[in-house]
């Protein structure tokens, strides 16, 4: 099944859709890192991984809004695996009550964009440069439904993920020139801890295969869809065969206004 070679970091990795990452990209051939802030599960998750595929494996314990924490994390990466070939920012937390903001605790509100936007932020901020450096890399953020919508019942997701798409854009375009690319990835509704503890989901079934998610991750690391990067992909209603012979155009897949009108000066800018 080995497809893929270099080293890939994953955060959020011990439960959900970073679990099932890192196994897949592990399985095909990736020396594979998992952060995640519970140490406990995150080794066992790790050493699994190890024992079912064969891969190297590292399990580091950090909390991705912590900036020391995730440089130190990312140094031991690079020490005990070697340089990151395929960051991919999972990790992030959802609004503890489903309702209206103003019924919000504030700090965990916030606590919830930090998660996503500070995660990201400082997990590229760590990492991209050596990519650079390199010229070689690829960048994979978690987006979501919530990133293109309003989501007025999970304000803070919808808020986080959203930043984190117009984050990915301007990575995207800072790297233009380099050999590095930047991607949005829209996994669909995966049945998740996560997902099930969500009123809006309860009696769903048309779940996402994570052998979806999984499938555009890898295409990516391979180089497969670098004529999309800073743009919005989705595991749940794209076709990966289609992705790859099409070249986007414009703002094709990014968040952009609508004009109300033909001469809408500030949308069309």
């Amino acid at each position: 099944m080995a497809e893929l070679d270099g080293v890939a970091l994953v955060t959020g990795a011990s439960t959900g859709i970073g679990r099932h990452l890192v196994e897949g990209l592990a399985a095909r051939g990736m020396a594979v890192a998992g952060l995640a802030r519970g140490e406990e599960r995150l080794t066992t998750a790790m050493a699994e991984v190890a024992q079912s595929t064969g891969a190297r494996t590292l399990a580091v314990a950090a909390d991705v809004t912590d900036r020391a924490a995730v440089e130190a994390a990312v140094a031991r990466v690079t020490d005990e695996l070697g340089r990151v070939d395929l960051l991919v920012n999972n990790a992030g937390l959802i609004d503890e009550v489903e309702g209206p903001l103003w019924e919000a605790d504030p700090d965990q509100w916030f606590r919830v964009v930090e998660s996503h936007v500070l995660g990201g932020f400082l997990l590229c901020r760590a990492v991209v440069p050596w990519m650079v450096l390199r010229n070689r890399g690829r960048v994979v953020n978690l987006a979501s439904g919530m990133s293109v919508r309003p989501a007025p019942e999970y304000s803070a997701y919808s808020v986080g993920k959203t930043a984190l798409m117009r984050l990915t854009e301007n990575l995207a375009g800072a790297l233009e020139g380099s050999e590095v690319r930047a991607f949005d990835v829209a996994p669909g509704v995966v049945q998740t801890d996560m997902t099930a503890s969500m009123a809006m989901w309860r009696g769903f079934t048309s779940w996402t295969p994570p052998d979806r998610v999984l499938a555009f991750v890898s295409a990516i690391a391979a180089g497969q869809l670098d004529q999309w990067s800073g743009r919005l992909l989705s595991a749940m209603v794209d076709d990966l065969d289609e992705l790859r012979a099409t070249t986007p155009d414009g703002a094709d897949r990014q968040l952009r206004l609508r004009p109300y009108k033909d001469d809408d000066g500030f949308a069309n800018r």
